[in-house]
Parts: structure tokens; C-alpha cells; sequence
């Protein structure tokens, strides 16, 4: 039977894993929905792969979260990096509404993308997998900060599902303007994602 320190030492690899697991994926996602997005002219397809870049840089402050043992030193950098991903998360909130808003004004539609729907498809399941994978670990080692990430990842998903719908009602039914109601419908979770790494809480408050 492994000790405490032995059994907390496990669960925190495994917690390193799957915060690379999620970036790793993230850049996935971000590579396919930017170049996809911007060959389809998809305003929802674009804002979906700059959240992914935004989440990657959430992730990669966890680990590097992760490999510190100085509470003061973590915390600081942390609060660093939270500011930043909080402002991005911002500007994409805004940035999504005005392109989304102009796009409805001027009836611009978009084309389908295979490669969107895929994607989104794929995020749809690896994404709450992952969550569910977290919490499991953040409550083997008691990590908020893990917890927290958890949370985020589920928002993932959670944009996934929006993207998978404005994208498969444009390609299967023709409404173009599916994808920009999408775009915004992504505004709000975005914007609570950059509220929230202002104020400090997605990546927790505690190792």
C-alpha cells in the first residue's frame, strides 16, 4: 500500500498528464477550427480556435502551476498569467459579438466545413472525458486549482456542442445564419471565463 506522500505524488503526474493531454488537444483544436474557419468564412469556427489557443495558455499556466512548491513564487506568477488569459478571453468576447452582429447585419454566409464538424464532433467527447478525468485526480490529491480546471474544461464542451450545431444546421439545412447566432451564443461562456480569470478562479486558489 503506497504512503500519503507516495499516493499524492501519483495523483499530481497524473493531473500533469491530462493538463498536457488538454493542451496538446487545444493546439489541435485551434489549428483545425482557425484554418477551417477561415477558408469557410465561419465566424463561430474562428472563435472557437482562438478560445482553444486562450485555454491552452489557461493549461499551461496549470502545470507550470503544478511544478512549483513555492506558495508565494506560484502564486505570483499565476495572478500574472490569469490577467493576460482574462484580457484575451475579453477581447475574444468582443471581437466574436461585433464579427458575429456584422455578419447577421450584412447576410453574410458562410460555407459548410467538414473539417469543423469533425472537430467539434471529436470535442464533444474527448472534452468531458477529460473533465471527468480531472476530477477524479483533483479529488485524489485535493488540488482546487485542478477542480477549478475541471470546470473549464467542461465550458469546452460546452462550446463544442454550439459549434456542432450552428455548423450542422448551416451544411444540412442552408440556414446561414446558424453560424454567426452560434458566435454568439459563445460570447457569454467566453466572457465568464475571462471574468472569472480576472478575478482569479479558473485555475483555483490552491495547489
Amino acid at each position: 500500500m503506497k504512503s500519503p506522500g507516495a499516493a499524492r505524488l501519483d495523483f499530481v503526474r497524473r493531473g500533469r498528464g491530462l493538463e498536457w493531454l488538454t493542451v496538446g488537444w487545444n493546439l489541435i483544436e485551434a489549428v483545425v477550427s482557425i484554418v477551417a474557419g477561415g477558408a469557410a468564412g465561419s465566424i463561430a469556427l474562428v472563435a472557437f480556435g482562438l478560445d482553444s489557443v486562450i485555454e491552452s495558455m489557461s493549461g499551461t499556466a496549470l502545470l507550470w502551476r503544478l511544478r512549483r512548491d513555492d506558495p508565494e513564487q506560484r502564486e505570483r506568477a499565476e495572478r500574472t498569467a490569469l490577467r493576460l488569459v482574462a484580457v484575451s478571453f475579453l477581447l475574444l468576447a468582443a471581437y466574436v459579438a461585433a464579427e458575429s452582429a456584422h455578419a447577421l447585419w450584412v447576410r453574410e454566409a458562410p460555407q459548410s466545413s467538414l473539417p469543423g464538424i469533425v472537430i467539434a464532433a471529436l470535442s464533444l467527447v474527448v472534452m468531458p472525458l477529460l473533465a471527468r478525468a480531472k476530477r477524479r485526480v483533483a479529488k485524489g490529491m485535493e488540488s482546487r486549482a485542478l477542480h477549478a480546471d475541471s470546470r473549464q474544461t467542461d465550458l469546452c464542451a460546452y462550446l463544442s456542442a454550439i459549434l456542432l450545431l450552428g455548423l450542422g444546421l448551416n451544411a444540412v439545412l442552408g440556414w446561414w445564419w446558424a453560424d454567426p447566432v452560434a458566435g454568439l451564443a459563445m460570447v457569454p461562456i467566453i466572457g465568464r471565463e475571462g471574468l472569472g480569470a480576472w478575478r482569479g478562479r479558473p485555475c483555483g486558489c490552491e495547489q
